[in-house]
């Protein structure tokens, strides 16, 4: 059912914002709207995070990745199913006099990263571009820690926007590329764009002298955490010229495991009880196998001569949306 925003009774926040938000436009399996917003720059109260300042441009993600964890944002605005967050896309009201305000509390040397629950260049960047509208503020600034974090080959439309902000601030963007197995990527991600293209946008940021770090997270147990499937993801990132990587065990949070679970029980049913299980209790797996990943993330990193990351990749956690 569309929204047609109307006020709807007893919601307050951001599921009263939701609600009434106008719809921008329709397709067949996907639902545009755009969203009041009130401010764009959000604060990370966690520290286990490498950044202190978060930006989404957008809230639910069309991508569809079975392992999403941001799913749990859309039931902020009382939208309970999970599919809602890739069916429902909310493209926020940007200004840019608003947004350089906003840019004015960030202290010298406190990062921010954009993409941090939701894909900046997700298919709705192409009609509402919202991160290139933030990207044109950021050109104008100096002297920021900037990341940004995307699956999407889209990223390289913004290369020159991108080497121009390297000028005078600190910037690298994270491209997630879980696997190189394009039937496998196509099952965890179904509408991301292929690895290979992923990679292709890789090595035309690394042309233009913007640093990348190829992110394969996230580490699914006996789904992508063969040596050689990291390894193959290692490898290709090094040749495309990116400068880091890393990758992480997969977390599952209520939200995901309603989607994870039953697509596992479905493409993986061997796997489904061992997941099922390990999963039962807590989000994160603890033990030996947190360990096993990051000794052998250190071994590839050496292995291809890549910068080692500054900090072992934490989970992001619920203060990451805006």
């Amino acid at each position: 059912m569309l929204f047609d925003g109307s006020p709807q009774p007893g919601l307050v926040g951001i599921a009263k914002l939701a609600a009434n938000s106008q719809a921008l436009e329709q397709k067949a399996r996907v639902e545009y709207l755009e969203l009041e917003t009130r401010r764009f720059v959000g604060r990370c109260f966690s520290a286990n995070m490498p950044f202190v300042w978060t930006i989404n441009p957008y809230r639910g993600c069309e991508f569809g990745c079975k392992y999403c964890y941001a799913r749990y944002a859309h039931e902020f605005m009382e939208l309970r199913d999970p599919l809602l967050f890739e069916r429902r896309i909310f493209a926020k009201q940007f200004s840019p006099v608003a947004f350089r305000e906003e840019l004015g509390k960030i202290k010298a040397g406190e990062s921010v990263w954009i993409g941090t629950a939701t894909d900046p260049y997700q298919p709705a960047e192409r009609r509402y571009r919202i991160t290139g509208q933030i990207l044109e503020v950021f050109a104008h600034q100096t002297g920021h820690r900037l990341g940004l974090t995307t699956k999407s080959d889209l990223v390289a439309r913004d290369a020159a926007l991108l080497r121009e902000i390297a000028r005078a601030n600190t910037i690298q963007v994270n491209m997630t590329i879980t696997t190189l197995d394009t039937r496998l990527a196509r099952l965890l991600e179904p509408m991301a764009p292929r690895p290979d293209l992923r990679l292709q946008a890789v090595r035309k940021l690394a042309d233009c002298g913007v640093p990348v770090c190829v992110l394969a997270n996230p580490v699914m147990p006996l789904i992508t955490d063969s040596e050689a499937n990291l390894d193959a993801v290692c490898s290709a990132a090094a040749e495309a010229g990116a400068t880091s990587f890393r990758a992480a065990p997969l977390f599952l949070k209520d939200c995901a495991k309603q989607v994870f679970l039953p697509f596992v029980q479905q493409h993986f049913p061997h796997l489904y009880t061992r997941y099922r299980d390990r999963y039962a209790r807590q989000a994160y797996l603890t033990g030996s196998y947190p360990e096993k990943v990051r000794d052998l993330v250190r071994k590839l990193v050496v292995n291809y001569n890549l910068t080692p990351p500054e900090a072992d990749y934490q989970a992001p956690q619920l203060q990451l949306f805006t």
